[in-house]
């Protein structure tokens, strides 16, 4: 590859496939490329699973592009039904709002945005896709579309070979898909879309049309649906999903589920994830045994960064250390407080795994008990009803650890 871009993707292990990738490379060598992403809104964050898409983005711009953040708030009232058993909840127009807003605050982090020629922009499908004309939609766009072979995507013809219903809503995404990359040819020159290897046909899709209707040569190119070595998919840890926002999930959850990463997947989390150079990367390729340690904290204070800011990176490395390394026990840590009159009368450890955020509810509380996930002052607690009264309190706090990697403490007062 000549392109600084492709050139990079291609050796930090970004390319699953691509569309006449020869052309694309000219067309990345010799012009500024607009290419785009779209992001369905289903949440008000997104998850690890999300982060090697917003990797490639930051390459894009790195390297001189224009990156393009679509958010689906028309798509996500329809659902991509993409590797789905069901079809996806209907949120209401305050739910997909409040997403929305959630979604832009983490691309904020990892792009540049401005009005320059290479700064990134995010954009909204509900655009041009909320006042269509249902009639003139069919008779421009719908028409180039062959239902033999729309029924051979995987996205549909997986779901049928499961018996599971197909909703005509369903059936029209990977059309909607294809109308946007159109739309954004048109508006914003864009000449690339991109995504996860699921996504292919419906890249595929969007090609054709710009070629169909516009007589233009656009680019599709897809990175690896990425699992770990023991063939689990990303963004998701014991406790639940990792959230790229930190209301959702802790500066030190998230650090600390990179420092947890297994020994096979370092080294490709370091091309992935982070922005270690590949000289560097080839030297912590040859830690064996305990010294690979250095490679997955250096992971997770990379990751971390990039996500959450150097400070939070700094804080959660030394909090994990205090912690984790040492079994001490820091003041960043999830904390709440209770008086001594309430510690007398005495706090259920239910209640106090709930106010440290552990859990949402006294239910979900029980079965992480009832699993002997949940110790108080390092003794596993077996009884749901326990009390953590004065006595528990040991140099002036009750020291709660939930799961494998997660603290907290309840201060006296």
């Amino acid at each position: 590859m000549k392109s600084l871009f492709l050139k990079a993707l291609y050796e930090r292990g970004f390319i699953h496939q691509c569309t006449n990738e020869n052309a694309l490379d000219v067309v990345c060598k010799d012009t500024i490329l607009p290419a785009y992403i779209g992001f369905d809104v289903t949440a008000d964050s997104l998850h690890v699973g999300s982060l090697l898409s917003i990797m490639m983005l930051r390459h894009l711009q790195k390297t001189g592009h224009k990156p393009i953040v679509l958010l689906g708030g028309a798509t996500t009232r329809i659902g991509d039904p993409t590797g789905k058993d069901r079809s996806r909840k209907v949120l209401s127009d305050a739910e997909i709002h409040k997403n929305t807003a959630g979604i832009e605050k983490i691309f904020k982090q990892f792009l540049r945005f401005g009005d320059g020629k290479t700064d990134a922009i995010i954009l909204n499908n509900e655009s041009w896709l909320s006042d269509l004309n249902y009639m003139n939609f069919l008779g421009k766009i719908g028409r180039h579309f062959s239902i033999n072979k729309m029924l051979s995507f995987d996205s549909v013809r997986l779901r049928l070979n499961r018996q599971n219903p197909l909703s005509f809503l369903e059936f029209n995404y990977m059309v909607l898909q294809a109308y946007d990359f159109m739309e954004l040819s048109i508006r914003h020159g864009v000449a690339l879309q991109m995504g996860g290897s699921d996504q292919w046909g419906n890249i595929i899709n969007g090609v054709d049309l710009c070629r169909r209707l516009l007589d233009r040569d656009v680019y599709g190119l897809t990175c690896p649906l990425l699992t770990t070595t023991e063939g689990k998919k990303m963004g998701k840890s014991e406790e639940g999903a990792v959230w790229l926002n930190k209301e959702k999930t802790s500066d030190l959850e998230y650090w600390q589920f990179w420092r947890n990463t297994k020994d096979d997947d370092v080294v490709r989390f370091l091309h992935l994830f982070t922005e270690v150079s590949l000289e560097e990367i080839k030297k912590l390729a040859s830690l064996k045994g305990a010294e690979i340690n250095v490679a997955k904290t250096l992971l997770a204070n990379e990751v971390t960064k990039l996500c959450r800011g150097q400070e939070a990176a700094r804080r959660a490395h030394n909090v994990a250390q205090a912690t984790f390394e040492r079994g001490e026990y820091d003041i960043d840590l999830p904390t709440v407080t209770q008086t001594i009159d309430n510690l007398e009368k005495g706090v259920g450890v239910l209640s106090s795994l709930v106010a440290l955020g552990f859990v949402a509810s006294h239910t979900e509380a029980r079965q992480y008990i009832k699993a002997g996930a949940v110790k108080v002052n390092n003794e596993k607690v077996s009884d749901q009803k326990m009390i953590l009264t004065i006595l528990h309190v040991q140099d002036n706090v009750i020291r709660i650890s939930f799961g494998k990697k997660k603290y907290g403490l309840i201060k006296c007062l």
